[in-house]
């Protein structure tokens, strides 16, 4: 399984390059957006979980995102609505933090149709919103997000023993927590030398977009075991489905778009 993941990943960074680097920028962005609608036909199937109702229920929400995404594709990078989106993101990943606590409890299908805008679609905007501004930064927030989570899964693997959310995602661990929170700390500290910004703002800024890495991680599990899922689909071999791979960076990536103008990347 290890050895699936690897390959997938190594595939899947060639492909991000070439996207980011060497494809138009409206291909790319449009690459983008694709990405993310495949993740609301994925969220979809967390909605509609009845095999007669499944495919019809997942095409309505995935036209409702596209018609959303596709308004706002030229709203983007510079303004005030940008600006609104990732505050609105940011306050909703503080009320998902607070509504694992009190996990497992129902999820109705109205908020979970809600949920899955809040989750999908800043995250878009706040992607294309860094790619626009410069496909480095976009690379450096997945980055963040991805040594995380490298971090946290070999620690957690290795020495996880105090559990983080046991009724959300058994195998995580505070160990793998911290563990991921200490990679991104080198990572920040490596980064510092390529941007003009204090290291005293960039290190605390990974470091709260890697914890809301982890937040975005569990809240996405959480929809999925109330949909009584593991993994949302199985594009990637070894890694699931595309919310499985964008959950920790939809919540990431609000805070990085944000923040742009506060740290001076």
């Amino acid at each position: 399984m290890l050895k699936q993941r690897f390959f997938t990943a190594v595939i899947a960074l060639i492909v991000v390059g070439l996207v980011l680097f060497v494809a138009p920028p409206v291909l790319a962005r449009s690459v983008i957006a694709l990405l993310l609608l495949a993740g609301a036909w994925e969220w979809g199937g967390l909605i509609f979980t009845k095999p007669d109702k499944g495919s019809k229920g997942r095409i309505l929400y995935t036209s409702i995102c596209f018609l959303i995404i596709a308004g706002l594709f030229t709203q983007v990078p510079e303004t005030e609505l940008a600006q609104l989106i990732f505050k609105t993101a940011l306050v909703w990943w503080s009320a998902a933090l607070v509504w694992m606590f009190f996990f497992p409890t129902p999820i109705p299908r109205a908020l979970v149709w809600i949920c899955g805008f809040l989750v999908l679609i800043p995250a878009w905007v706040a992607l294309d919103f860094l790619y626009r501004h410069d496909p480095a930064l976009l690379v450096f927030a997945l980055l963040v997000v991805w040594v995380a989570d490298i971090g946290a899964y070999f620690v957690g693997k290795g020495f996880g023993r105090i559990k983080l959310a046991p009724n959300i995602s058994p195998e995580k661990s505070w160990e793998g927590v911290l563990g991921g929170l200490t990679a991104v700390a080198l990572l920040a500290g490596i980064a510092n030398n390529f941007f003009d910004t204090d290291i005293a703002v960039l290190v605390p800024l990974c470091l709260a977009a890697a914890m809301l890495s982890v937040v975005g991680d569990l809240a996405v599990s959480m929809f999925k075991r109330n949909a009584d899922v593991k993994d949302s689909g199985s594009l990637f071999p070894g890694h699931g489905g595309v919310l499985d791979r964008i959950d920790s960076v939809s919540a990431a990536a609000p805070l990085i778009a944000l923040s742009l103008s506060w740290v001076g990347l």
